[in-house]
């Protein structure tokens, strides 16, 4: 039954291009998860204070976003383009990380993090309109295990691509100033400052162009029961339904009566 149910699904264009999504753009967010507040500490050289501070303003910020500001865009612009725009926001931000190097530019990467928070709430809506009400839980379920997957998979991805970019994120030593300035080698100052984000900017790209072949306004086939009670009404209506020329369609004029 489940298998079946599966292969249904799977042959569902709509909810194939969502999972696809999912997959690509959760799989750099898992994986920097994972490394981001160590990157910060030894790349960008923020102190353990202002990494708590980072965390807390960007999770302040995703809150706001994920309440007031996804609710504004879902009656706007509809599911389909706000996820696009959640891509949007996540490919400028990790280019961002990717490429920047400075204290104010991780706090306004940051920011824009928090507003890419809204594609995952615009997927889950979108999936609940995609897919038969018979099979929301196997879809949303198939969601989930594919974000389960990513966190599996974006660490290592993440790990291996800074050790073939000999970025080492290894233990903390020494505790800086804030906003200090890092001290780095000649030859890491030729080094992209985190190869894994950009990476992952181009994975979420390739995201984006799938998502753009999503229905705008997905129409979930019919069950087998509705048709099954649609075909039963019709019937029922035509058997209900008089021919025409029988015995019903006259009423004696006059009846025999005796004055």
């Amino acid at each position: 039954m489940f298998s079946q149910s599966l292969r249904k699904v799977g042959q569902d264009t709509t909810v194939l291009l969502i999972c696809i999504t999912v997959f690509l753009s959760y799989l750099p967010e898992a994986g920097q998860y994972s490394s981001f507040f160590l990157y910060l500490r030894q790349v960008v050289n923020f102190s353990p204070k202002t990494i708590a501070v980072f965390i807390g303003v960007v999770g302040i910020l995703s809150i706001l976003a994920q309440t007031l500001f996804l609710t504004l865009l879902m009656r706007t612009i509809g599911n389909k383009n706000t996820v696009l725009l959640g891509l949007g926001f996540q490919i400028l931000q990790l280019a961002w990380y990717g490429l920047g190097s400075e204290p104010w530019m991780m706090w306004a990467a940051g920011a824009v993090a928090a507003m890419s928070s809204i594609t995952f709430p615009a997927v889950s809506a979108l999936v609940s309109r995609s897919a038969d009400p018979d099979k929301q839980g196997l879809v949303q379920g198939m969601i989930t295990g594919i974000r389960g997957l990513c966190n599996g998979l974006g660490p290592a991805l993440y790990g291996f691509v800074f050790f073939l970019f000999n970025v080492e994120l290894s233990g903390i030593t020494t505790i800086q100033p804030d906003y200090a300035i890092p001290i780095q080698t000649p030859t890491e100052k030729t080094t992209i400052p985190g190869p894994p984000f950009l990476l992952g900017a181009c994975t979420v790209v390739v995201a984006f162009l799938v998502a753009l072949f999503i229905p705008d306004h997905p129409t979930p086939p019919s069950s087998p029961c509705q048709t099954r009670k649609s075909s039963m009404t019709l019937a029922g209506a035509h058997t209900n339904t008089p021919l025409p020329g029988s015995d019903e369609d006259f009423e004696p004029l006059l009846e025999d009566s005796t004055v």
